[in-house]
């Protein structure tokens, strides 16, 4: 059954990326599948940015303009997507109202968002950045929709840190 689920999804998501790049706007076009498939209203996509080590905002929905300057440029290792990079597993919070695990920055709060995910971006074994959604009610992400998610990241990973549109995922860097 998940296959079945996440074919189409996961096709649309290369068809786009083969056909404009990893741009700004594919990735933007990409993160809406992804927040519209799993009925989350928030969801941010970044890259690895191989010469800081930091992981760089490219997309993002629903991020409240105060809190957009604290993601911009996030260390591996701090908050839920950095937690992610770091273990290369996923990192979950059922509600990040109230957490008190430590793995969410207090400013998570401010996206008056309860469950959250974020997934590393892995290709070839390398990291290449972390995709995060969140919905506005606790929830805690099964693992058919965990599987999905790091699905659709591999598929992503395939074309960030690429030159160009359309180049060959097996000849990436």
């Amino acid at each position: 059954m998940l296959d079945t689920a996440r074919q189409p999804l996961r096709s649309t998501i290369e068809v786009r990326l083969q056909t404009h790049g990893a741009s700004d706007a594919a990735l933007l076009a990409v993160l809406d599948d992804v927040l519209s498939h799993l009925g989350c209203a928030t969801g941010t996509i970044h890259d690895l940015d191989p010469g800081s080590g930091l992981l760089r905002y490219r997309a993002g929905r629903g991020i409240p303009d105060g809190l957009l300057d604290r993601v911009r440029a996030i260390p591996v290792g701090k908050g839920m997507a950095g937690l992610a990079a770091l273990r290369r597993q996923p990192v979950q919070v059922c509600n990040l109202q109230g957490d008190t695990s430590g793995c969410a920055q207090p400013g998570a709060r401010e996206t008056k968002m309860e469950g959250s995910i974020a997934v590393p971006i892995l290709a070839a074994g390398q990291l290449r950045g972390v995709l995060g959604v969140a919905k506005p009610v606790a929830y805690e992400f099964t693992e058919t929709e965990t599987a999905l998610l790091l699905d659709l990241a591999a598929a992503i990973g395939h074309f960030l840190g690429r030159q160009g549109a359309g180049a060959n995922p097996e000849t990436a860097p």
